[in-house]
């Protein structure tokens, strides 16, 4: 695995949330980098409410969470399949593990990715505590890293397999569409569906149809102008208006209607 991503895809009004939160990404230990994409960690000190708007990766997440005048839990939450809006004020922590889309399911072999696909479930088995209460950074992933080798993920061809096909799904702009997967990895439509089904929780379209989606946030986010007709075709839409469906159905409004606060729409 490479060091953690440092782009903002999926984030909604990054720097906002950069201004409101203490945000990190860290690396987990080596033996974990195969299956995770990283940690994350958030604490925060507001004086008054902030919400947050993630459009989620097809990733599996586990989540530490600690919130004022809450006792800290902790939670598995499966892919979301629309706007992830969670509120937070007063103070607060959130040691997060982001699986790699395929990544999950050495570590509970016994059931299918997408049981956990749209579902938040919490995990009284997994104590906050050793990860939420260290002040100091190191030792929270260092209590990471412990309770996922306490988990003891074992080998899987098929998990290295979904998650190669996702690799490239996210990595090969020439991947528009399921069939051309299919074609170049000279494999069934339906085997790949079966696949992404057990392995990652939800289809091959899906995934293609999502990362369409947070390259077009990102490209709202960072650019000034978007000739978003030019941009529907390079990332593989029939045209403008397929892309902007797709856009207010996951961001909840038109790309062309959408910017980050402070800076004026195109």
């Amino acid at each position: 695995m490479a060091a953690p991503r440092r782009d903002t895809r999926g984030i909604v009004d990054a720097a906002e949330l950069f201004a409101r939160v203490r945000f990190r990404r860290r690396e987990p230990a080596p033996p974990l980098r195969p299956y995770l994409e990283h940690y994350w960690l958030i604490d925060w000190d507001l004086d008054r409410p902030y919400a947050s708007h993630v459009v989620p990766h097809p990733s599996v997440n586990i989540v530490f969470q600690r919130h004022e005048g809450r006792a800290p839990f902790a939670e598995l939450a499966g892919i979301g399949l629309g706007l992830f809006i969670r509120k937070l004020e007063g103070r607060g922590r959130v040691c997060g593990i982001q699986f790699r889309p395929g990544g999950f399911r050495p570590f509970a072999p016994e059931h299918p990715v997408g049981d956990w696909t749209g579902r938040r479930v919490p995990l009284p088995d997994a104590d906050p505590r050793p990860v939420l209460s260290p002040d100091d950074e190191d030792a929270r992933v260092a209590a990471l890293d412990a309770y996922l080798l306490g988990l003891g993920p074992g080998p899987d061809p098929r998990a290295d397999l979904a998650m190669a096909l996702v690799d490239r799904v996210r990595a090969d702009r020439a991947i528009r569409r399921v069939a051309d997967l299919a074609r170049a990895e000279g494999v069934s439509v339906r085997l790949l569906q079966r696949l992404f089904a057990a392995y990652v929780g939800v289809g091959p379209k899906w995934v293609i149809l999502r990362y369409r989606i947070h390259e077009a946030l990102e490209r709202a986010e960072t650019e000034d102008t978007v000739d978003w007709s030019a941009l529907a075709a390079e990332l593989g839409y029939a045209d403008q208006a397929h892309l902007v469906r797709g856009f207010k159905a996951t961001v909840g409004v038109p790309p062309t209607a959408y910017a980050p606060p402070g800076r004026a729409r195109g």
